[in-house]
């Protein structure tokens, strides 16, 4: 089956072409994002008003251009999917409605995907491993542990209590006068800093349970970088580093525990995913801890990281292939966008029948 997917959550309008083998294969056929980032940087993140309305200007286009690019038209696709959260809500029912308008009229079955189940399964995309596994997402908006168990069926072993990870990078950036988006920035400077000058915290660290928390985090570099201003090159360097430093900390320590605390006996993969996951620090640290049990770490490319369309037409195409009954089926034409969808109240393909 080929799937076309949408993607309007936040501030890539993206769109791409998906097909699933019979045997359970995936292949990205064409995937089209268009990144919003000079719209943004001069407010140094994401503005909602903005994002929608880029989202209006380019998606015809960005969906013309994916199915151009895998040779299809929309007649020939079996499904069209569309993120419906969640995410910034504008952003949202500029996609979802415009797939439901592309659905109704070709007739085709239409679903609306969570944004966290699209990411949650990507490493089946690349890498086509078994359930379960312990999934590390960790992005802008979301940092989660969660065990998935089968396509609908995820259980959250924790979640941020503040802030994201990724929402600590960018604010860090900015803090720092790195500019938007702040996450490959800081991961830059902190490369040539050192990261043990600053005593910063690691919010959580060594107590029981998988949750996290940076807004400590965020603000005793804001506390350090004004004890030591003006700043130097120098002292943005070893703030970036020692940033980074307590980030990656805070993330291995909970991974770690997720990993021993959770009911699954044996997990057949550490899979991380979201954009803070391209992070070289962050990956070396989950290579560790993947290897001290035994695991395989599976990180999905670069470009799939981050939020794409890819990852929805796949998420779509998972659902599709477990209720055949949903052939022809368009029950989410009346789904609403929603700004909240926590990922672990969804329910198992079967139910869509």
């Amino acid at each position: 089956m080929n799937v076309l997917g949408i993607e309007t959550s936040c501030d890539e309008t993206a769109a791409a072409v998906v097909r699933r083998d019979a045997d359970g294969r995936g292949e990205i056929r064409s995937s089209v994002v268009l990144s919003q980032i000079e719209e943004h940087s001069a407010f140094g993140g994401v503005v909602p008003e903005i994002a929608a309305r880029a989202h209006v200007e380019a998606l015809d286009r960005i969906i013309a251009a994916a199915l151009h690019d895998a040779g299809l038209e929309l007649k020939d696709v079996d499904a069209v999917a569309a993120t419906a959260g969640p995410g910034l809500i504008g952003g949202l029912i500029v996609g979802l409605t415009s797939a439901k308008a592309l659905a109704w009229a070709s007739g085709k079955p239409l679903f609306a995907i969570n944004h966290l189940e699209g990411h949650a399964l990507t490493a089946r995309l690349t890498h086509n491993i078994a359930f379960p596994y312990l999934l590390l997402l960790v992005s802008g908006g979301h940092t989660q542990l969660v065990a998935v168990h089968g396509v609908g069926r995820y259980e959250r072993l924790g979640t941020t209590i503040d802030d994201a990870a990724g929402e600590a990078f960018d604010k860090t950036a900015k803090l720092l006068g790195l500019g938007y988006p702040g996450g490959p920035r800081v991961e830059q400077r902190a490369g040539n800093g050192d990261p043990s000058r600053f005593d910063l915290p690691r919010p959580l660290k060594g107590r029981k349970g998988a949750d996290f928390s940076f807004a400590g985090l965020k603000t005793a570099v804001r506390l350090a970088a004004e004890a030591a201003s003006p700043l130097t090159e120098k002292d943005v360097d070893d703030l970036a580093a020692g940033f980074q430093q307590a980030a990656v900390d805070c993330l291995a320590d909970r991974t770690r525990n997720a990993l021993v605390g959770s009911t699954v006996t044996r997990f057949t993969a550490l899979v991380a995913a979201g954009g803070v996951a391209a992070n070289r620090a962050v990956a070396n640290a989950l290579q560790r801890i993947a290897g001290e049990n035994g695991l395989p770490l599976v990180l999905p490319p670069l470009a799939l990281c981050g939020d794409n369309a890819a990852m929805i037409a796949w998420a779509a195409a998972e659902r599709m292939s477990l209720a055949p009954s949903a052939t022809g089926w368009s029950g989410d034409t009346g789904h609403p966008a929603l700004a909240r969808w926590p990922l672990d109240t969804l329910a198992p393909p079967q139910a869509l029948a």
